[in-house]
């Protein structure tokens, strides 16, 4: 039995003796490659973690002691040697474990994590409580230098250094955020780093002093103020010291003997202490090593050869986004893109290579990021700030009020809209047209395929407005390309089919299954649907809409976002501001609860936003004409 095999839990972890420990990680990392060349997920960061997470829960009383992931790219070895080994296998799929921290799923998951920069707090709050209980168990948050740029960081280091709970934090250097790490902080931790020759020196100096015999305790309390002074000139680290931390580092993040060894020494430390420790993503398989971007959230591959499972079919609205984008700023020398430390996930890297001083990196800080694009349109520029739907939640306020108030003229690429897939619910993209659409003057629109999506963007750099343009992540339809981009009428719809029966009016690609849709039921004799691309949640367009307004009809609504204050609700708000009588609604949506990781395929199923779903819900809702022939189908050009 290998030694992997013999640890269910922590506490078999710890029966093991020191020395078997490093035989331990070998092992663990080609399990892991194991499991994620067949299911894809966050691989170089957890290879990158595996003798942190052996150290820690060697050297801590887990799950007494809590230890508290940042974001959770690193948390698959904590998973592996917390019970879930045997069920690995199913990772990030529908109904098996999560690709994150879950605190549904394990009892060692003590504060569910997805978005980056939350350890410290969630740390601090739980420390807090402890002592207002009188409980015992010590505190561990982990967090990455890329997530360690966070704002909501930078605010639980300032709190937890100012209330002086008994706290650990392990700040993991490797780098890396998703891209690499940026910033000033970024630099102010290298720095520390190179500068340990001077701590090493400095400690054989005061061991030498020490050893005089009578003068020597002496010589070293005057050599200690004089270091003092020396030091804030000379030395990087002090912040953390000047914070209220005990700040010890930086040590080998690979050495488990020195990781348990620093762990055993300050776990019972009465005040907060800081652990540097430096690893390298992707650590013991050379291709993560190498390209650690590449392989910070990977496809199914082969392990001998490094080979990814790629699968053929048009671009991604990623690329899309990202090739317009640059075609456009070669026309207009305002256009510049913004993103939070994803240049590579945005398709940005293709705007990098044609317009290096135009694209600015702003770190894991999208409220800072929305904010910078406020003052950019100010001067005359037209910021594209590309973000992750998800992410742009962690920035509602900045969207507000440094963008919307002042109706700036800024652009909101918001990519991965809608159901994600494996990353799960704290990825899900389904909130956004429900909290955008509330704004005085933000355009919000979404394109029903990636020919439209070239048009969106070039109507949105076009507007003397903020607007927000929000996509799928998913590869496009393959649909031609109608030559250039050009603008669109502004809160103008697209009259897909047109049909007697009743219709359907649906926003982004969900106009395009919806199409789909309505074709295979009128080849099934089912009900004969006008099918409308709304392109606009806003603003809206109330002229059409008011002509399908008339007594009896039937409207239904599709969106892949939340029901509750989302698309649908705009159409009924609009058809009461318009007076409607006696129509009948039927929202198709994501409900009003979490959704689960999976691929988008069976999400999408079970919430009948597939083709086969919509048919069904068409046929339940729809009175069907029998009598006379069908109507020619009708396509509106606009």
């Amino acid at each position: 039995m290998s030694l992997l095999e013999r640890i269910n839990t922590p506490h078999d972890l710890r029966q093991l003796d020191l020395e078997t420990l490093p035989d331990l990680a070998e092992e663990l990392r080609r399990f892991l490659l194991s499991g994620v060349s067949q299911t894809g997920g966050h691989l170089a960061s957890s290879l990158g973690a595996v003798e942190l997470t052996i150290a820690l829960h060697y050297a801590f009383d887990t799950p007494k002691d809590q230890l508290v992931w940042d974001v959770g790219h690193q948390c698959y070895p904590h998973k592996v040697l917390t019970g879930r080994r045997d069920r690995f296998h199913t990772l990030r799929t529908y109904g098996g474990i999560s690709g994150f921290l879950k605190r549904e799923e394990s009892e060692y998951d003590v504060f569910n994590a997805g978005h980056a920069s939350t350890s410290i707090s969630a740390a601090l709050g739980i420390a807090t409580g402890r002592d207002l209980k009188g409980e015992g168990f010590r505190v561990v948050a982990i967090i990455g230098d890329g997530s360690f740029t966070g704002g909501l960081a930078m605010e639980g280091l300032n709190q937890a250094g100012y209330l002086g709970k008994r706290l650990m934090i392990i700040l993991n250097a490797n780098e890396m955020s998703i891209s690499p790490n940026v910033g000033a902080m970024h630099g102010y931790l290298n720095r520390i780093i190179q500068g340990q020759p001077y701590r090493r020196l400095k400690d054989e100096v005061e061991q030498l002093l020490r050893s005089i015999p009578r003068v020597g305790e002496g010589m070293v309390k005057w050599a200690k103020q004089a270091e003092h002074m020396a030091k804030q000139l000379l030395v990087p680290g002090n912040l953390f010291e000047e914070l209220g931390f005990k700040y010890v580092g930086p040590i080998n993040g690979h050495s488990i003997p020195q990781l348990v060894q620093t762990f055993r020494e300050f776990r019972d430390y009465t005040h907060p202490v800081l652990v540097h420790v430096v690893t390298r993503k992707g650590q013991g398989w050379k291709p993560a090593e190498q390209d650690p971007v590449f392989w910070h959230g990977a496809s199914p591959f082969s392990v001998s050869t490094g080979e990814v499972k790629k699968s053929s079919g048009p671009p991604s609205y990623t690329k899309v986004f990202a090739e317009t984008l640059t075609e456009l700023a070669k026309q207009d020398p305002r256009i510049v893109a913004i993103t939070a430390a994803m240049v590579e996930g945005t398709g940005l890297d293709i705007f990098l290579r044609a317009h290096r001083d135009r694209l600015f990196d702003v770190g894991i800080c999208e409220e800072h990021a929305v904010t910078f694009a406020g003052g950019l349109a100010t001067r005359g520029m037209r910021p594209v700030v590309a973000i992750y739907s998800s992410f742009i939640q962690r920035a509602f306020d900045q969207v507000f009020h440094d963008v919307c108030l002042m109706r700036l003229p800024v652009v909101f690429a918001l990519d991965r809209g809608g159901l994600v897939g494996a990353d799960g619910p704290t990825h899900h993209g389904v909130f956004d047209l429900s909290f955008l659409r509330c704004l005085p003057g933000l355009v919000v629109m979404a394109p029903k395929d990636e020919n439209e999506l070239r048009n969106m963007l070039t109507t949105a750099v076009a507007c003397d407005r903020p607007v927000a343009l929000r996509y799928p992540r998913a590869n496009g339809y393959g649909v031609k390309m109608d030559g250039p981009p050009r603008l669109l009428p502004l809160g103008k719809a697209e009259i897909l089919r047109s049909g007697r029966d009743g219709a359907i009016w649906a926003i982004g690609t969900m106009a395009t299954e919806t199409l789909q849709a309505a074709e295979r039921l009128a080849a099934e004799n089912g009900p004969d649907l006008t099918v409308v691309n709304a392109r606009f949640v806003k603003p809206l367009d109330t002229e059409l809409l008011s002509a399908h307004l008339r007594p009896g009809a039937r409207i239904m609504t599709i969106e892949e976002n939340a029901l509750d204050g989302g698309f649908g609700s705009a159409v009924m708000e609009a058809a009461t501001r318009l007076g409607a009588r006696e129509v009948t609604f039927e929202r198709l949506g994501v409900p009003d609860e979490y959704q689960p990781h999976g691929s988008q395929e069976i999400l999408r199923a079970r919430l009948d936003l597939d083709v086969e779903g919509i048919c069904r819900r068409a046929r339940a809702f729809f009175p069907q004409t029998l009598a006379g022939p069908r109507p020619v189908a009708k396509r509106d050009s606009a």
